[in-house]
């Protein structure tokens, strides 16, 4: 009698994992609670789909931050453009966009789903949809998964349920109990690519202004360990946007080590230069008050906060500014304090850091080192990257080095 698989998480890791098990001629079924596959895909890229990242495989771990040498084997066997190859022969064309980000021509991520139920079809794989899997056991020869209330029996099992973000789309983190049950260390999950909440009295007044071309550091004890330039906007809870995404991937290891940020608004000015140009402001508009003298420089909504800052009576006319007022003008503009409160809930981040340590699964294969004829794949291992397609190709790779290695 031939062995039984069960892939579990019908998302891009359970996908590849199922697919490439049918491919090679297997009984393998495909397991998922939602009502259809690749529910947190549908949404990735605003609903475009972002694929994966076509810079060049090196590169790409680079944007790798936990646990790169880990993914070496799964990356090189399974690549950004082995992604690409497989949906244009399923019928979908890819476009790049800016930063290698790879998207579907038609900006649908409905179409890349459907091309990997084409995918599973052709391979072959039973798919149970609204499929609860409520727990799991090992008996020492097989698996044993109860799914919304019955027992089914399984020679191999491939966990792959995602993390614990979005949970609406399912990922409610069941792969970390699950793991946790047949003995496999959980690294504590904390949200990552999330926005963050900043304790200040200005959030409310700069909520919804946008910045463009900016740099936001971090500091842990008063020490640089991260900066990120680019787009980030204010919020009613603090801020958010790609740069912040971007660092709070970096940052979540540092919470408990006096967390501070801070906002350069002019990173392509050195302080001289700025100075410079304040003060060609400033005789410009000589006469008038501060809080009206800087919109050449400020979008409107920062000036005040940064002139409270400063510690300048925003009232002052611009030429009963001393030099050293206006060195800490510049010094705000280019470093504007954000005290760091606390990341939004794991609810609202896009990935999971934390989950299965890495140290008890084997790299060469994605099989557990603990129980035999178990895998995982994606997410709910403790491996996590940064945004621009970077992780659904961690999903990817896992899932097809899982699914070739049973």
């Amino acid at each position: 009698m031939s062995e039984k698989i069960a892939v579990i998480g019908g998302g891009p890791a359970g996908i590849l994992a199922a697919g490439i098990i049918g491919s090679r001629g297997k009984d393998v079924v495909l397991i998922e609670k939602n009502d259809k596959l690749g529910k947190k895909l549908f949404i990735t890229g605003k609903g475009r789909c972002n694929i994966t990242n076509a810079e060049p495989i090196e590169e790409l771990m680079e944007n790798i931050v936990t646990n790169k040498n880990f993914l070496y084997s799964s990356l090189y066997g399974f690549t950004n453009e082995n992604i690409v190859e497989l949906l244009e022969s399923l019928g979908v064309q890819t476009k790049i966009e800016r930063g290698n980000r790879v998207f579907p021509e038609s900006n649908r991520s409905s179409d890349v789903i459907k091309a990997f139920e084409k995918f599973l079809n052709m391979n072959h794989v039973k798919i149970m949809l609204k499929s609860n899997v409520e727990n799991i056991f090992h008996n020492n020869e097989y698996f044993i998964l109860t799914i919304d209330g019955k027992e089914h029996q399984y020679d191999k099992v491939v966990i792959a349920t995602g993390g614990a973000s979005y949970p609406v789309t399912g990922s409610t983190g069941d792969g970390f109990l699950f793991a946790k049950r047949l003995g496999h260390n959980i690294i504590p999950l904390k949200p990552s690519l999330v926005p963050i909440e900043i304790q200040s009295e200005w959030t409310k007044e700069l909520q919804g202004v946008s910045l463009k071309n900016v740099n936001l550091s971090a500091f842990s004890n008063n020490k640089l360990i991260q900066e990120e330039f680019g787009e980030m906007i204010f919020t009613h809870y603090g801020i958010s946007g790609p740069i912040v995404l971007s660092i709070s991937n970096h940052i979540n290891k540092y919470l408990d080590k006096n967390l501070r940020l801070e906002i350069d608004f002019k990173p392509a000015l050195s302080m001289e230069i700025l100075d410079n140009r304040v003060l060609r402001d400033f005789d410009l508009y000589a006469n008038k008050q501060l809080k009206n003298a800087l919109n050449d420089l400020l979008l409107q909504k920062l000036i005040n906060p940064v002139i409270k800052l400063s510690g300048i009576d925003p009232e002052k006319t611009v030429n009963q500014i001393t030099k050293e007022e206006r060195m800490n003008l510049v010094q705000v503009i280019k470093g504007f304090p954000l005290e760091f409160k606390a990341f939004r809930p794991i609810e609202e981040a896009i990935i999971t850091s934390g989950g299965v340590s890495t140290k008890q699964i084997n790299p060469s294969t994605m099989e557990s080192k603990i129980i035999p004829n178990l895998y995982f794949a994606g997410e709910v291992i403790d491996v996590d990257a940064l945004t621009g397609g970077y992780n659904l190709q961690i999903a990817y790779s896992t899932g097809h080095l899982a699914g070739s290695s049973i």
